[in-house]
């Protein structure tokens, strides 16, 4: 569509946005979203009611209507000095997506509840899914951030402790240690996140572990721009969602990737053979090879290089190892406070309160019935929920269901529904 078109259609109605519940994606109408097929310009009424959000898979019926205001006429409601003096108030571990996420929610019931956040890293909002598909949008680091700390925090009205890490919590005097001090609160919220699991013989010395923007910055200064002459090998130990999407996006921009995995298929636990044999064909044309049925037994050094062993004996010289095999929770703030602990923090179903009244949990860190749901889809619902608990406003039961997961794989994307 023309710029001429769209100006025209403009002048008849203007662009609307829409907001994905879920993730936090905004749909411009004017712009569209041309990895999915919808040209600009595409009205949202025209946008088919299976199209998927690129971000994190849900519904065009997850989308609603947004305007860039009501979070603002709320900051300016609140006092220029930080919150309640003397209030401990709500203290939230993670600046993350879950994080941020928390104090929206807060901020929807009370415009000057006192907020501390304590977060590892800088605190900017970046949206997480798109670390596996920056090269193929021809994203710059600077444009993956979108939204930096400090106006973050003025928003919502947030003190920030930026590269803060929370070393303890002393339940029974409602404190927080951190490597800045100690914090009291009235209400802790736990939204760490998980990390990189652990492999033996995968040292963290030598293997990248991508698992935040920090990290991905690190890995694409250090690979740089592609070389025809000499282009990067990188190997991937992991075919899961994560490891999948990186390979892709990193063939797509020409390093040469080596794809490894325990299993037979890439997606393999998450996806048919039929979807994995499809993927399969989709990287014939790049410069992408999969290997399943491997398993690694060591990474070495060789000077700036890696050599990568396999239980089998198979060697492969590489420029880099990134280890994509799966998340785990840190224990360490949860054992200190003494949570009940199943495969994550503990928390209940309908509440997502934890086994101490006052400190609740979300995202990626928690397990219900002893299942972990590592999805961006229900971090918003989580928080409201919380949210609501906290100030005591009436809310609806969380519920706990695994929503659909959008495999963005440029070569070729899919959805995996979620089980029935």
């Amino acid at each position: 569509m023309s710029a001429t078109t769209l100006a025209a259609l403009a002048k008849t109605e203007p662009w609307r946005k829409y907001i994905c519940r879920a993730c936090g994606l905004i749909y411009d109408e004017a712009e569209g979203d041309p990895d999915s097929g919808l040209a600009p310009g595409t009205r949202f009424e025209e946008i088919p009611d299976d199209w998927s959000c690129p971000l994190c898979g849900v519904t065009k019926a997850d989308f609603e209507p947004w305007e860039d205001k009501p979070l603002q006429r709320i900051a300016a409601s609140a006092p220029v000095a930080y919150g309640r003096r003397g209030a401990a108030g709500v203290v939230i571990v993670g600046g993350g997506c879950a994080g941020w996420q928390m104090a929206r929610a807060l901020r929807e019931h009370d415009a000057d509840m006192p907020i501390t956040m304590v977060a590892a890293c800088s605190g900017d909002v970046y949206d997480k899914p798109m670390l596996s598909v920056a090269l193929q949008k021809g994203m710059k680091m600077e444009a993956m951030v979108r939204e930096q700390a400090n106006d973050a925090t003025a928003r919502l009205n947030v003190r920030l402790l930026p590269h803060t890490h929370a070393i303890s919590v002393t339940r029974d005097a409602s404190a927080l240690r951190t490597t800045r001090g100690t914090l009291r609160y009235g209400h802790l919220i736990l939204a760490h996140g998980a990390t990189p699991r652990a492999v033996a013989g995968m040292p963290a010395a030598l293997c990248w572990r991508i698992n935040d923007l920090q990290a991905y910055a690190r890995f694409r200064a250090c690979i740089g721009d592609v070389r025809v002459d000499a282009p990067q090998r990188i190997l991937i130990a992991g075919a899961g969602l994560v490891g999948c999407e990186l390979a892709n996006d990193l063939a797509l921009a020409g390093y040469h990737v080596l794809l490894l995995d325990q299993h037979a298929l890439p997606l393999q636990a998450a996806a048919g053979p039929v979807e994995a044999q499809a993927l399969l064909d989709a990287w014939r044309a790049l410069p992408l090879q999969f290997f399943g049925g491997m398993r690694i037994a060591q990474v070495l050094a060789e000077g700036n290089d890696r050599q990568v062993v396999t239980e089998d004996g198979r060697i492969f010289d590489v420029d880099h190892v990134v280890s994509a095999t799966g998340l785990q929770t840190p224990g360490r703030l949860a054992q200190s406070a003494g949570l009940v602990w199943d495969e994550g923090i503990a928390v209940h179903a309908d509440t997502l309160r934890t086994s101490v009244d006052n400190i609740h949990a979300l995202g990626d860190c928690i397990s219900i019935n002893g299942e972990t749901h590592r999805y961006i889809e229900p971090i918003a619902r989580q928080a409201a929920v919380i949210a609501a608990t906290i100030v005591g406003a009436s809310a609806e039961p969380y519920v706990s269901r695994r929503p659909p997961v959008r495999v963005k794989t440029g070569s070729r994307s899919f959805t995996i529904p979620p089980p029935h």
